[in-house]
This record gives C-alpha cells, sequence and structure tokens, in this order.
C-alpha cells in the first residue's frame, strides 16, 4: 500500500476528492475508489461524491477524468468542473481555464474570489442521445415505482442523464428510496440522475437530488442545468434561476440558443493523502 497526496474540495456540499495527474501517472483502481468511498468504511475523512483525475494539457485544454464513489466513470460533473477550474486557475494564476470532459469542452472563468463561471454548451434531448431504451417523448415520462405513477417526468442529457420531476414539495418524497429505484429503471440504459424540482416563484427553484452513481447529494451541477432547461422550456421559470441546495444556491443562465451557463461559489482547497 502507497499513500499520495491528493486535495478535497466542494461546491455547496457537493464533495470531491482531486487527483493531479499533470506531472506524475498515478492510477488507482475501481475496487480502491468504491472503498475510499464507502461512507461506512473507515474512511469517513475523505468521503467523496466523485475523484477527479487532471490530465496532462492537450490544445490549451486540461482533461478530466471523473468517477463516482461507487467506481463508475461519468462524462460530466458541473460542481466538480467548478472546483477543478478553480484549483488550476491558483496554481496556474489565471483567471480562465478551459477543460475537457469525455463529450465536451467547458469553458470556466473565475469571476469572484471563490464563484466559478462555467460554460455548459447545449442541452441533448434526442431519446436515443439521452439514453432511453425506445422512442418516447422526453418531455413527459411516466414511472411506475412500486404501484405508484410519477408522470410528466422531463428527460434530457446536459452531459449525463437527468430526468426532473416538477411538484408541491420536493422534500415530500424520499429519495433515499425512490431514488435507485428511478437511477435503475429499465428505461434508462446508463442509469439516470434524478430531481424532484419546486418551482418558488419565476427565478427560484429549490431541488432534492439523487446522483446517479452517488446517492442522495448536498448539490449537483448538472442537475441544476438540466432542471433550469426543463422549466425554461415548460414555461414555469425565466431562462435566469437560481437553483437552491440546502447549502447554497447555483445561478443558471439560458440564451436563446439554450447555451447553459452556470455560476456558483467553490470551497477553499485542502490538502489530504490516499492510500491506495
Amino acid at each position: 500500500m502507497s499513500v499520495i497526496n491528493a486535495f478535497r474540495m466542494d461546491g455547496l456540499g457537493n464533495n470531491f476528492i482531486i487527483v493531479d495527474r499533470r506531472i506524475k501517472s498515478i492510477n488507482i483502481s475501481k475496487e480502491k475508489i468504491i472503498e475510499l468511498g464507502n461512507r461506512v468504511s473507515f474512511h469517513r475523512n475523505i468521503e467523496f461524491d466523485q475523484i477527479i483525475f487532471i490530465e496532462k494539457e492537450i490544445d490549451k485544454a486540461f482533461p478530466i477524468t471523473i468517477f463516482n464513489s461507487d467506481g463508475s466513470e461519468i462524462s460530466a460533473c458541473g460542481n466538480g468542473s467548478r472546483c477543478i477550474a478553480y484549483f488550476l486557475s491558483k496554481d496556474l494564476n489565471t483567471k480562465i481555464i478551459k477543460l475537457k470532459t469525455r463529450n465536451r469542452f467547458l469553458d470556466a472563468k473565475i469571476i469572484r474570489d471563490s464563484d466559478v463561471q462555467l460554460e455548459m454548451g447545449k442541452p441533448v434531448f434526442d431519446w436515443n442521445k439521452i439514453p432511453l431504451i425506445k422512442k418516447l417523448d422526453h418531455s413527459n415520462i411516466t414511472l411506475n415505482i412500486d404501484d405508484k405513477i410519477f408522470t410528466d417526468g422531463f428527460c434530457l442529457n446536459v452531459g449525463n442523464p437527468h430526468i426532473i420531476f416538477f411538484v408541491k414539495d420536493c422534500f415530500e418524497y424520499d429519495l433515499k428510496v425512490l431514488g435507485p429505484k428511478i437511477e435503475n429503471h429499465e428505461l434508462f440504459p446508463e442509469k439516470i440522475n434524478v430531481t424532484f424540482a419546486q418551482v418558488n416563484d419565476k427565478n427560484n427553484i429549490t431541488v432534492n437530488v439523487w446522483e446517479r452513481g452517488a446517492g442522495l447529494t448536498k448539490a449537483c451541477g448538472t442537475a441544476a442545468c438540466a432542471t433550469a432547461v426543463a422549466s425554461s422550456i415548460k414555461k414555469l421559470t425565466e431562462n435566469d434561476i437560481n437553483i437552491k441546495f440546502k447549502e447554497g444556491s447555483l445561478n443558471i443562465k439560458i440564451d436563446d440558443s439554450l447555451n447553459i451557463s452556470m455560476t456558483g461559489p467553490v470551497s477553499d482547497i485542502r490538502h489530504t493523502k490516499l492510500e491506495i
């Protein structure tokens, strides 16, 4: 067993471990990620939702590789990307950072001391790119969970797949029970992130989120983006929306071409060590 240096950050309580591989190759197996991410193990001091690897710069962009705490690799993590952008901005003494995920480039800007603006690109609505198992109206999904019918689910992909249900009280639903059942529903071949959203007014939404591969989470950047897009398209809100989580809010702006911009705070950078 060896010990490596790593870093801890969070975005509104959405926790990340960051491993910098720009200079030295560091490999952590899926089994070890699962062990480290086990919330009931002795690794409590490094509890995380995702572990993110920063790769060597290619064509002025920094590739990032993202794993959930269950060991599954994912294509996008909005809050994690904002944290990485902040980390790199401090290391490189710049306010502008370009990241590369598996399926898109992300432009980030440090706009205040610890606020990071991230350009997320456009959402995807094609049923086979979300993806769904069959062709359905992505904006009107009905699920039967434990003989209870959930209607008007809105599915889309913002780098990863999401379903949003707009309800009167988002905390009325026990996502520790419902979350994994919806995440693993047969309709979603790559599983799905689950949000129950409560519209407060034309510019504010409160959300309760179950994150695919990570579980109940205090915050999720891509869920905020997906919720804002869905609410705007359904004309429940305007296109400048504050998405409220337990520890704060993310501001999401959507332009006429459906480009998404997400802005919010990140934590300080904290050093940690991992036994691998």
